[in-house]
């Protein structure tokens, strides 16, 4: 399975894995996932973080980094397809970096990790971080 992982999602991975559910830390810890982490997910990281909204160990670019390494991870650029797409979107969610992983999860056809309600209406595979996994 290749899963795209939504902004919150990336940054429970190390600090906070608790906060998924059981199901969902198995298949983050199986081999048979490919984690994806896009471009998008770095620069709200990298804007938050400058905002002084998101206290982080390290520099965004060396903490995005360090922990796609650690977990394995294939990063995700963005490429004219999803930001093309992006502007394709029923406007269920207006948060551009939620919007840009949408376009991305369609593009590419991969599953989206999230606890994002506002994310349902969208036509992708959501997978809820935070509950079990049907027959999980």
């Amino acid at each position: 399975m290749r899963l795209l992982l939504d902004t919150h999602c990336w940054l429970w991975i190390s600090g906070r894995p608790e906060r998924f559910s059981s199901s969902v830390r198995g298949l983050l810890e199986d081999p048979g996932t490919e984690l994806l982490v896009s471009a998008v997910v770095t620069l709200e990281i990298a804007i938050k973080h400058r905002l002084g909204k998101l206290p982080l160990p390290a520099p965004p670019a060396v903490f995005v980094a360090e922990r796609i390494r650690r977990h394995r991870a294939a990063s995700l650029p963005i490429d004219h397809a999803h930001a093309a797409r992006v502007g394709e979107l029923p406007l269920h969610h207006r948060d551009p970096f939620d919007r840009l992983l949408v376009a991305q999860a369609q593009v590419d056809g991969v599953s989206l990790l999230t606890v994002d309600p506002l994310l349902e209406p969208y036509d992708i595979d959501l997978i809820w971080a935070d509950r079990e996994l049907p027959g999980g």
